[in-house]
């Protein structure tokens, strides 16, 4: 049971509250976000024991945090090396949705890059299954993972498949490299829904313990996903989950994390905690600012960076 206060969040979430910088999400062109001030933070611990903070209850679109969830389904389902054909995993040191591939193998860089989340959502379920059953596939591990019957903002997915372009460019890439093996629309259209799975930070904390837990469900014997895809999971987010970002985050915080540009963005202590946060506005690189910022500081003062666990729990970087 973890011994982390609503208080202590509370008082984190009041440190980073008057940084405005950032915009919204540009590409959802005339949408208005219904709380573009929001603030939340949460914390989950290996019993399953929730401690949150601010608008913990507030719903929001996973978008790319969505990726290392089914990237470990797609390892389950395929194993590694059927995966590791279409996907690397190295950091691209390119933007999330920059339109190329590995060069000399045609394969994605890694799985947190849009080029691989459209490789891995592709993966998912038989030869022969259509773009629902697959989808339904991926609703039902987010359903497992949150404990309840997830929803699809279909608002979001509409305005999505109106400005998807250089998605499809990136399914068709793919496709012709043969790190494809469907129709490119069908899974572009697949993925749109897959990013408009709409939960809350506290949910989200839960999930990130799942993948802190070894993919074993909290207070249970389920396995929701492997062992090994939830360690691959987590080492990806480690190196690649945060962008072009990811050398400064590790650096800075430690943790393998995964962000979304609705703001949302959850953080994995191996073992101990899952963590969420979430804040609309994005800096350059497509993370929340104030999500990243209250990671940073709850890492900062309960020594969480996976480094200062070399000499045990309770290491003092400052020593």
């Amino acid at each position: 049971m973890t011994d982390i206060s609503a208080d202590l969040l509370a008082e984190i979430l009041d440190e980073v509250r008057d940084d405005t910088s950032g915009e919204l999400v540009p590409h959802l062109g005339d949408y208005e976000h219904p709380s573009p001030d929001a603030l939340a933070l949460a914390v989950c611990d290996m019993d399953g024991q929730i401690t949150s903070a601010g608008d913990d209850e507030l719903l929001f679109d996973l978008q790319s945090a969505s990726k290392p969830f089914v990237y470990a389904l797609a390892l389950d389902q395929k194993g590694v090396d059927e995966v590791a054909d279409r996907i690397g995993v190295e950091p691209s040191g390119e933007a999330f949705n920059e339109i190329s591939l590995e060069e000399g193998t045609g394969r994605a860089p890694n799985a947190l890059v849009n080029a691989g989340a459209l490789a891995a959502h592709a993966l998912v379920g038989d030869a022969d299954d259509d773009e629902e059953s697959r989808f339904e596939q991926i609703r039902g591990l987010f359903t497992r993972l949150v404990g309840r019957e997830v929803e699809v903002d279909e608002e979001i997915v509409e305005i999505e498949s109106r400005s998807a372009n250089r998605n499809q460019a990136l399914a068709h890439l793919l496709a012709e490299a043969g790190s494809l093996a469907r129709d490119p629309h069908e899974v572009v259209s697949g993925y749109s829904h897959q990013c408009a799975i709409r939960v809350d930070s506290r949910e989200l904390a839960h999930m990130a313990a799942v993948l802190a837990n070894r993919g074993q469900a909290l207070g249970s014997d389920e396995q929701i996903v492997g062992h090994r895809a939830a360690r691959y999971a987590n080492s990806v987010m480690f190196t690649c989950g945060m962008y072009d970002a990811a050398g400064d985050w590790v650096y800075q915080v430690g943790l393998p994390a995964k962000s979304g540009v609705s703001g949302c963005l959850f953080a994995v202590v191996p073992g101990r905690l899952g963590v969420a946060a979430f804040s609309p506005r994005l800096d350059g690189h497509g993370n929340s600012v104030r999500a990243a910022a209250a990671i940073e500081e709850l890492s900062d003062r309960l020594h969480l960076h996976v480094l200062d666990e070399v000499g045990g729990y309770g290491f003092d970087p400052a020593a």
